[in-house]
């Protein structure tokens, strides 16, 4: 396999998330699943450019892009288990009624 194709398979993904958050505006989870899959595609960009330029700062943004992708998905995901515990919905339009 060559480069444009591992430069290709990413750009898919990335645009696959971007169409995620697009189209679904009501599902919080669906939501926070697209930014995620945004991230992974940004993380395999820098690692093959990295490879390619025989460079390791691409490996060590990747390791720092996962490690705050993993925290931020760790509170989203809390918050969004809280908040369904409380309103018993997800939902986009229930959390832009609240109040605070």
């Amino acid at each position: 396999m060559d480069l444009l194709t591992f430069i290709i398979i990413p750009t898919i993904t990335f645009f696959i998330g971007v169409s995620g958050i697009i189209f679904n505006k009501k599902n919080a989870i669906l939501i926070l699943i697209s930014v995620e899959l945004m991230l992974l595609a940004i993380n395999f960009i820098f690692l093959v450019s990295s490879v390619y330029l025989d460079d390791r700062i691409g490996q060590i943004f990747a390791l720092l892009i996962l490690t705050v992708a993993a925290a931020e998905s760790s509170i989203g995901l809390g918050l969004l288990v809280v908040y369904y515990r409380l309103q018993g919905s997800v939902s986009i339009e229930s959390i832009n009624l609240m109040r605070g």
